[in-house]
């Protein structure tokens, strides 16, 4: 493995030991860019903890990528530690290296999150659009301005990776709420 730096998770807040709300962490994998976004279970509602992208070196070669964003992942959830991990399902889309290279990464998520002792949940991209938009062919930019929209965030500052990894994390608390796990 290279010695160049592991992604740094920016300014993310370490949830103390016996922090009395549930976070949820939802995260978008891939090679080369991880969104993520954690929850904070409030009774009044979800409120947002951190939200931002891990980002690995697009000249290394996949497994050092992978590697480092382990490294970031294992960080991340260290310090927020969450419950619940949300991830996206594995899907295939019309490129197949392109699928090859997200299951990789999400193979990554999972044992990571695993490891962590979160329980991990996963959700299909249509679930998590028909969940936050009402229809699972909404576009990435509509799930973004509803994401911002149940967080009360004036817009949505974040990168598409950060609001997808939200949108997961929210359609485990409409999931929850609907099956009264909340």
């Amino acid at each position: 493995m290279s010695d160049a730096a592991p992604p740094e998770v920016p300014e993310v807040p370490e949830v103390p030991e016996g922090f009395p709300w549930k976070v949820v962490l939802g995260v978008d994998p891939g090679t080369l860019v991880v969104g993520y976004g954690a929850l904070v279970l409030r009774p009044e509602g979800p409120t947002l903890l951190a939200a931002g992208v891990l980002r690995a070196s697009r000249g290394a070669q996949v497994p050092t990528r992978l590697g480092h964003l382990r490294r970031g992942l294992d960080d991340l959830l260290a310090r927020l530690k969450p419950a619940v991990v949300a991830v996206e399902e594995a899907f295939a889309g019309a490129n197949v290296q392109s699928a090859l290279r997200v299951g990789e990464g999400r193979g990554v998520v999972l044992a990571c999150a695993a490891l962590g002792g979160a329980q991990v949940v996963q959700f299909s991209p249509a679930t998590v659009k028909r969940s936050l938009v009402g229809s699972g062919s909404a576009t990435k930019e509509q799930v973004a301005h509803m994401v911002a929209s149940e967080l009360g965030l004036e817009c949505s500052p974040l990168p598409l990776d950060a609001t997808d990894a939200l949108a997961l994390a929210l359609t485990y608390v409409h999931r929850s709420r609907v099956l009264g796990r909340l």
